[in-house]
């Protein structure tokens, strides 16, 4: 070859090297920062929804579990939207501008050639949905060692007061070992998957070389092969020319066996969110609310009942209570009589039977809920302070709260 028509073959290749590194790093920023806006949006929306649902919620659907969903579902999903959608549009050009090349190489050994990767996108639609169910039983052995550290964390002090560390070690080791064995599961079937993949791709490549070289053979002898009507011509350099292109299409392939395992992830995690963010909502207003302003505060209660989601019996029964403004009541009873309960149903944090609560003569269930609430000074003998300072503690309630007020 002359140098003046190498240096503009070299020239060539560094220019296509450059607009391909550009290119890629554009097109990956971009990929990635519309993962980053989804998962930020999604992350956004589920929280909107968490604050909206009723207690009730939380009594069905365990602290731990929730975070869950807000830590590792919404990972997968991001991961499959980046990654996945690089890998799937890198794996997507490569194959088509390869495929052709093969074909320009000679068309009756291309299709040969394609026939065992075809066999991959068939293996990969059944796997895939296999993976899907693994990876959601993964996923709710990973909720419940969730919900155990949580709870656990939550009532650190009750477990050392009555030295049961050791019995919460070995509860938390049997929960751990479930999530092990799940996952090894999973990883079991993951894996398997790409050996099948492997083994597909190196016995294609074999093929490939054998059957190439005994084209090559008979081409050279003067008997070349008949493939579907075509006489195969095929020299040395057209197959070292046609195992090259073998050799790229192998990344591809491999790219779309990470893909079909991250869909059934995704496709799993976004089944859980999605879940979530239809569930509905039943603390909601009514269809023309009460506004209350400027409230006296009395209080009834006639012939009010009140019975949990998950009790099959009333926590509140038959009870008839009247406060008139001004007064100071105490409320009395033994654990678990409902004390606690009475005063957080003034709160709107569950929905009540309609006639049976009032405020000012108006049916709690009838009044707009932001106005009810704040209305109402509420103390918890839960105590839990949020981070910050202990002035924004403070002025929680009332952001807009002077120094005076505060102090």
């Amino acid at each position: 070859i002359p140098l003046d028509q190498l240096n503009k073959i070299v020239i060539s290749i560094l220019i296509l090297g450059v607009i391909m590194c550009v290119g890629r790093m554009v097109w990956r920023f971009t990929i990635f920062y519309a993962s980053k806006k989804i998962d930020g949006h999604l992350r956004h929306e589920m929280f909107l929804k968490a604050e909206k649902l009723s207690l009730d919620f939380y009594h069905e659907n365990k602290v731990g579990a929730v975070m869950a969903w807000f830590t590792n579902d919404l990972e997968t999903i991001e991961e499959y939207l980046g990654w996945g959608t690089i890998m799937l549009i890198d794996a997507f050009f490569l194959s088509v501008i390869v495929i052709v090349k093969m074909f320009l190489v000679d068309p009756a050994l291309a299709g040969l050639a394609l026939i065992p990767f075809a066999l991959i996108v068939a293996w990969g639609a059944i796997v895939e949905k296999v993976m899907a169910i693994k990876w959601t039983e993964k996923l709710k052995a990973y909720d419940r060692v969730s919900d155990f550290a949580q709870e656990t964390f939550t009532g650190i002090r009750v477990i050392k007061a009555f030295v049961k560390e050791t019995k919460e070690a070995i509860e938390f080791s049997k929960a751990v070992r479930k999530d092990k064995d799940t996952n090894i599961r999973f990883v079991r079937l993951s894996v398997l998957f790409d050996v099948v993949i492997s083994l597909i791709v190196t016995i294609t490549t074999t093929l490939i070389l054998g059957l190439g070289g005994y084209m090559v053979y008979s081409t050279v002898t003067g008997n070349p092969m008949v493939i579907f009507n075509h006489t195969v011509k095929l020299d040395a350099g057209k197959l070292v020319e046609f195992y090259s292109y073998i050799e790229l299409l192998v990344w591809p392939m491999m790219a779309l066996g990470q893909i079909y395992t991250m869909v059934s992830r995704a496709k799993s995690s976004l089944a859980r969110i999605t879940n979530f963010l239809d569930t509905e909502e039943n603390i909601k207003n009514p269809a023309n609310p009460i506004y209350l302003d400027g409230i006296q505060g009395k209080i009834t209660f006639k012939d009010f009942s009140f019975r949990f989601a998950t009790k099959s019996v009333d926590s509140l029964k038959n009870v008839n209570i009247e406060i008139n403004p001004g007064e100071i009541i105490g409320v009395v009873g033994k654990i678990g009589s409902g004390k606690s309960t009475l005063v957080s149903l003034l709160l709107r944090l569950y929905n009540v039977q309609p006639g049976t609560l009032f405020i000012d003569d108006q049916d709690i269930m009838e009044c707009d809920i932001e106005s009810v609430r704040r209305s109402i000074a509420y103390v918890p003998q839960d105590n839990f302070l949020f981070s910050g300072t202990i002035r924004e503690n403070i002025m929680l309630g009332n952001e807009n709260a002077t120094i005076e007020q505060v102090n």
